[in-house]
């Protein structure tokens, strides 16, 4: 499982125009599944960004997570994170995974992250949807699970 995890003052989720989710300051995550991952995945995902030191504290440094500055978060899947580019022109998504684990896993990672606490909103599966953020640093961090 992969995660692009962005730190944005704002951020929102479209589908045919119509805004479907939106967030103040918090954590934009892109998730993407692979086949073969499992349930102890998104677990450990939802758990590392709930708890992940990316706010600044008084001194500048990366020392609060997004539950000490009450942050909210916006999970939007994403297989393309899986996409192949080594060979070709086109990427290849075959390490993607199919859609009924790919769905079950996304919504068990929001279900965690609500359950650690973290006011979640989140995009639409299967659909084509506009992603607006104002990226704040900017702070752009890649994450994966250990399967």
């Amino acid at each position: 499982m992969r995660a692009v995890v962005q730190r944005v003052a704002r951020a929102a989720v479209l589908v045919s125009q119509e805004r479907r989710a939106a967030i103040g300051p918090g954590l934009l995550v892109l998730l993407g599944v692979r086949e073969g991952d499992e349930e102890k995945d998104a677990i450990f995902l939802a758990k590392k960004i709930a708890h992940l030191r990316v706010f600044e504290d008084e001194a500048g440094k990366f020392n609060r997570s997004l539950l000490e500055v009450q942050g909210e978060a916006l999970v939007v899947p994403q297989f393309t994170l899986y996409g192949d580019c080594r060979k070709g022109r086109r990427p290849s998504f075959i390490q993607a995974a199919q859609p009924p684990l790919a769905e079950r896993l996304y919504e068990g990672f929001v279900e965690v992250l609500r359950a650690e606490g973290v006011p979640t909103k989140t995009g639409v599966f299967g659909a084509r949807m506009d992603v607006e953020l104002t990226n704040q640093g900017p702070v752009t961090l890649f994450l994966e699970s250990g399967s």
